[in-house]
């Protein structure tokens, strides 16, 4: 395992009491993992952070964009700092054994009893804020300015950001200075990664719904069978990234859901297919969906269908890109309290995220980063056999970020970003 390396003395007054609130900090966490919560349903882990920031003296306000938690720490003159986590759970049944396993089951929004995991580390990331939180607040004396805790509900479905947005966030808030936040992934906890531009994809998700004439399985010459038409539509679709886009573009189009029939002889009406696209470039993203548009028009035509396909749209993430400036001030302040080794660039991901709807749509700079979550011997052994892509990721059923050093790390990464705006060269020193 990876030792943790202290903070450097400049800082060690923001950091001398957590050591003494790590032990809460991992019962918070475990709490929260096994009592999850859907997106937009986050009423209980809401109500954890709102008290945990009245606690550390923040004046607190709730049900921001429905579940959402906005705190203010004001002390003194200077930047405002927006911390952001989010809150939300997956539609995932945990497989991981551990003793604080989620068994949770919820009812979704189309009334559908399902499972429900912390499958994407906001467990962790709520806890890291609520640790940060409370650490700005007894060591007021290392800072000033104003920190924004925002604790933001439905990522996973991109709604929550922008229903914080459209509740008044931009009015009823002091406007900040940078917008702060970060993502547990696989990679060795005690990490810290990041880069300036395009951090995280963009992503556009839709339900097709193609339309044929059902028929008994014994008799197909008197059916136009959906299901064949669903089946071609999925393999040409994969075409477009193949055959459509030059080598140097990134893009990915995939079918995550495919539904026909109930009955093996019986030939259905309808099948239903679900296409998720990931582009990293506003023109190929145009290029993508328009011809996913004409594939599923094209094959619907050549099956005969009696009518077009309906396209609905049922989510879309921008991209998440770090200003520059703001980037290089983060990544100097993480150099200087974080061991060199500890610091590293990263390439863009083709995950998602809905934080940047914050800085772009408020007109501020805003940085995000990723910070390791893998058992570090784990790590080193998958990645020397070539089998990194083995260790279970975010959305996995058997995704558990470790909880040290992973915990302190994501800590201090946020207090030591916010240090960067917060504290005059004086006070810093």
């Amino acid at each position: 395992m990876t030792t943790t390396t202290h903070p450097p003395s400049s800082e060690a007054s923001a950091f001398a009491d957590l050591d003494a609130l790590l032990p809460d900090l991992e019962e918070l966490y475990k709490d929260i993992h096994a009592h999850p919560e859907l997106s937009m349903q986050e009423t209980r882990t809401a109500g954890i952070a709102a008290q945990r920031l009245r606690d550390a003296g923040y004046d607190v306000t709730t049900g921001v964009g429905k579940t959402g938690v906005v705190g203010l720490l004001r002390n003194g003159d200077g930047p405002v700092v927006m911390l952001r986590a989010d809150m939300d759970a997956l539609p995932i049944k945990e497989a991981t054994d551990l003793p604080y396993a989620s068994d949770v089951t919820a009812t979704d929004a189309e009334g559908i009893t399902v499972p429900v995991m912390h499958a994407c580390g906001h467990d962790m990331h709520t806890t890291w804020l609520a640790g940060a939180a409370k650490i700005l607040a007894q060591r007021r004396e290392t800072w000033q300015g104003t920190v924004m805790a925002v604790f933001q509900p439905g990522e996973e479905i991109a709604a929550g950001a922008q229903a914080m947005i459209d509740d008044g966030l931009f009015e009823r808030f002091p406007k900040p200075s940078v917008v702060l936040g970060q993502h547990v992934m696989v990679g060795t906890a005690g990490t810290v990664g990041g880069r300036t531009g395009v951090v995280t994809s963009a992503a556009d998700s839709f339900e097709i719904r193609l339309f044929g004439r059902g028929a008994h399985g014994s008799m197909p010459q008197a059916s136009i069978d959906p299901v064949i038409m669903a089946a071609a539509t999925v393999l040409r679709l994969q075409t477009i990234v193949s055959r459509e886009l030059a080598p140097t573009d990134a893009a990915v189009v995939t079918v995550g859901s495919l539904q026909a029939g109930t009955k093996e002889n019986v030939i259905p009406d309808e099948a239903v297919i679900k296409v998720n696209v990931r582009t990293f470039d506003e023109g190929v993203r145009k290029r993508v969906l328009a011809a996913i548009e004409r594939i599923v028009n094209a094959e619907a035509a050549a099956s005969g269908a009696p009518k077009a396909p309906e396209i609905t749209p049922l989510d879309r993430y921008a991209l998440v890109t770090n200003d520059a400036d703001a980037s290089r001030r983060v990544v100097d302040a993480f150099r200087d309290h974080f061991s060199a080794t500890r610091v590293h660039e990263t390439g863009p991901t083709s995950a998602s995220e809905d934080f940047g709807s914050f800085g772009a749509q408020w007109h501020v700079p805003s940085v995000f980063w990723f910070v390791g979550g893998t058992d570090p011997d784990l790590y080193a052994k998958a990645k020397a056999a070539g089998k990194v892509n083995e260790i279970p990721s975010n959305h996995n059923p058997r995704f558990a970020p470790v909880i040290h050093p992973a915990l302190r790390t994501g800590v201090e990464a946020l207090v030591v970003a916010a240090r960067a705006w917060l504290s005059t060269s004086e006070r810093a020193a």
